[in-house]
């Protein structure tokens, strides 16, 4: 794929927010715990939080139904991490990326902080390429511009799935709209081996097929390539099975451990509203309101993509949404918002006015800000 101009453009703001993200984590860390921060790491260190050691733990240690406190030679950990049994339900490819990179490096921090930066330069200019074959490039460059400003960005940037899985997803999407079905399979089962909702790209890639079926009514062989998608799924079930014996041991996992199983999405949209109520006023705004504005933003986008947007974009938003809040325990809506790539189209369209642009960007910038400089400073963002 040759990089044109926008690509190169997207890239360097790409790193630029990266930077900025870097330096304002760093500075953010050192108010709020008014500790100082020493050499080039640190400013990596502050955001190695929450789900981000997991990975770096599975890409030294692996997979393994192990007792804690068995000893390891490694130089990371001396012991392996106690809950390291219970990291089967995050999915492979990110930390397996990781790992290949740690073993050149010696660094599992530095190494998901490399795959994540990598990945992060592709996501915004699929995006863009993505978008402008529905409308023009200009619409399709703001798209990627607002990706990149979205208040949840920073998650592209740290030791988290997030630039790995989009990027995947869109590259797939972006397959099957220039009719090169083969690639969308397997750039899907990659992106589904990475997350389980890559698995709405079984849907949504077969109703971009129907629409490109419809005119002609003729059936094209390459469209089995969908078939692909769901292999990456095959593939974390197979690991399952091989580390623990049990290929769904995952559910229980989920279940006992991170309070997460099917349910309605009033059940779990309940319980935050509920939260609201019972927690102390900090948590009832990060865990309360902010998971239900999220939680509206995503519907309504989706009603927007439904009405506006291809048959497969829709697709992609609908099944997501429900996927986020079918659990009876709602959380981090506003980190999974940021793989719904329609939505940056519809902020697209809506802001052709240069005032509009303005005030949307604005406060998506200091959304950023905020929640960003929270993440690093070591309190709950999502």
């Amino acid at each position: 794929m040759r990089l044109s101009r926008t690509d190169a453009q997207l890239i360097g703001l790409t790193l630029l927010v990266k930077l900025l993200l870097l330096i304002g984590g760093a500075v953010a860390f050192m108010v709020f715990s008014g500790e100082t921060l020493h050499g080039p790491r640190a400013l990596l260190e502050v955001w190695d939080r929450w789900d981000a050691p997991h990975y770096t733990d599975l890409a030294v240690f692996g997979y393994r139904a192990v007792d804690p406190g068995n000893l390891v030679a490694d130089g990371y950990r001396s012991i392996y991490p106690g809950d390291l049994p219970l990291y089967i339900v995050f999915y492979p490819l990110f930390p397996w990326a990781v790992a290949a990179v740690y073993a050149v490096i010696r660094d599992p921090m530095v190494a998901a902080f490399a795959v994540s930066t990598v990945a992060s330069l592709f996501v915004a200019p699929l995006l863009a390429r993505l978008v402008a074959l529905d409308f023009d490039l200009a619409i399709g460059r703001r798209a990627a511009i607002f990706l990149l400003i979205f208040p949840t960005a920073y998650f592209l940037h740290i030791g988290y799935t997030e630039s790995l899985f989009l990027g995947l997803v869109l590259g797939s999407f972006l397959a099957a709209r220039t009719d090169r079905w083969w690639l969308a399979g397997v750039l899907g089962a990659l992106a589904t081996l990475t997350r389980v909702n890559g698995l709405v790209l079984v849907p949504a890639l077969a109703a971009e097929a129907l629409v490109q079926w419809w005119p002609e009514r003729r059936w094209r062989w390459r469209w089995l390539g969908i078939a692909i998608v769901p292999l990456g799924f095959v593939g974390y079930l197979a690991l399952n099975q091989a580390v623990y014996g049990d290929a769904l041991a995952f559910l229980a996992i989920q279940h006992d451990h991170w309070f997460k199983s099917l349910s309605p999405p009033w059940v779990g949209i309940a319980g935050v509203i509920e939260s609201i109520r019972t927690r102390s006023p900090d948590d009832a705004f990060m865990l309360g309101w902010m998971e239900l504005a999220f939680v509206g933003l995503g519907l309504v986008a989706s009603v927007v993509a439904a009405l506006r947007f291809r048959a497969s974009w829709a697709v992609w938003m609908a099944g997501n949404w429900l996927l986020i809040t079918s659990t009876g325990f709602v959380m981090s809506v506003p980190r999974y918002t940021l793989v719904l790539f329609p939505l940056f189209a519809w902020f697209a369209l809506l802001t052709r006015s240069r005032w509009v642009a303005l005030a949307v960007g604005t406060g998506s910038v200091l959304g950023l800000a905020y929640f960003a400089g929270r993440f690093a400073a070591g309190q709950w963002a999502f």
